[in-house]
């Protein structure tokens, strides 16, 4: 019987060849239209998996996958080029609830009474968490860009991004809104960029007022929970999932400081699907926008790419052999042996497990070169 290419078990870019594997699903290949399609046949009842082509760092020379055996290193951009051609025969990600549009809305008209905003962005994916029309917005305003759960990411990662973000010139806070982290930090900063507000006041022989910022970011980033630390008590609502701050709401810090609590914004299409991926990945997203076995292969094939986990960690977690890298396949596999057949439930504990940390703390993203 002719094989079937699975489209999540892709270890390269679409310039490579494709490989072939006998599955039921019938997602179409992602093959360029000019590669030509292997068959695999075999006499026997039980049929090996081979994985052929791929030119990555821990895909071999011979063109098979020697399971087990993580990269010493990991090319960001190579491995974002592979998500764009894994995301391209998948359901696009959209989400759009329609409390943003009025939103985005109220926010543009409030930013115009901001002395400082707060750009909150989730520390694992800082791109893919930053709005694109974020900066022309802002305009000329002060701004702090603070990436929160930074416990969830190693330090080489917070150093990296540290430094990328300084030779901007921008102000980077690392936060952990659960624990409260950075919270104090921030609020001193804020009110320091801020504190010619009053010196321009004094001059015009006005009285000095509380200085005015907005903690703004794409929804479940943790700007409520922030903002919870910061006062040392429950004023806004906030819960592990997106969506669930529905409106503006002004707070006070102290007699000095107001904070402005905003719902997750976020554009209206999202036309990069690497990003929407990663936003689906860290639960920064709602989760009837996408496919969540999709998804979870995706997962598993960018962690066998990452030093820091490795075919190795997914095999000892689960007791499943990663099987070259196929994400597919390993979904399938957990699903067989854990959850009675049921996809879906293994999607969902692989993409749980790495929200909590079981696979270690790592990031998505690197700053870009």
């Amino acid at each position: 019987m002719a094989a079937r290419v699975s489209s999540l078990c892709l270890p390269s870019s679409p310039s490579l060849p494709s490989f072939s594997f006998s599955l039921r699903r019938t997602r179409p290949s992602l093959a360029p239209p000019h590669a030509a399609m292997p068959s695999l046949s075999s006499p026997s009842p039980s049929p090996s998996f081979q994985i052929v082509g791929g030119r990555n760092s821990g895909w071999h020379g011979t063109g098979v996958a020697q399971l087990g055996e993580e990269d010493k290193e990991v090319d960001w951009l190579d491995l974002d080029a592979d998500l764009y051609h894994w995301t391209q025969g998948l359901r696009t990600v959209q989400w759009y609830p329609g409390h943003i549009a009025k939103t985005e809305k109220e926010l543009k008209e409030q930013l115009k009474l901001m002395d400082v905003v707060i750009e909150v962005c989730d520390a694992r994916i800082p791109l893919s968490t930053s709005h694109p029309q974020m900066g022309s917005w802002l305009g000329t305003r002060k701004r702090i860009l603070v990436l929160n759960r930074e416990d969830m990411i190693s330090k080489a990662d917070r150093n990296a991004w540290a430094t990328y973000f300084s030779k901007q010139g921008i102000k980077v806070v690392f936060s952990n809104g659960k624990l409260g982290m950075g919270s104090m930090k921030l609020g001193r900063l804020t009110k320091t960029l801020a504190a010619d507000v009053n010196v321009k006041r004094r001059a015009k022989g006005l009285l000095p007022r509380a200085v005015r910022a907005g903690i703004v970011g794409y929804p479940n980033v943790g700007k409520s929970s922030l903002i919870n630390r910061l006062l040392k008590r429950r004023m806004c609502p906030a819960a592990p999932r997106p969506g669930v701050t529905r409106e503006l709401k002004w707070v006070r810090f102290g007699n000095d400081l107001e904070l402005l609590d905003s719902p997750g914004i976020i554009p209206m299409r999202i036309s990069d699907q690497v990003a929407a991926i990663k936003l689906a990945i860290c639960d920064d997203i709602g989760e009837r926008s996408y496919n969540v076995a999709d998804v979870a292969a995706i997962l598993v094939q960018m962690l066998t790419r990452l030093p820091a986990v490795g075919a190795g960690v997914l095999q000892n977690r689960y007791k499943i052999d990663a099987d070259g890298h196929c994400g597919d396949i390993f979904v399938q596999k957990v699903a067989l042996n854990l959850f009675n057949g049921d996809i879906h439930q293994a999607a969902f504990r692989i993409l749980t497990d790495f929200r909590k940390g079981k696979f270690g703390w790592i990031a998505l993203e690197r700053p870009p070169r």
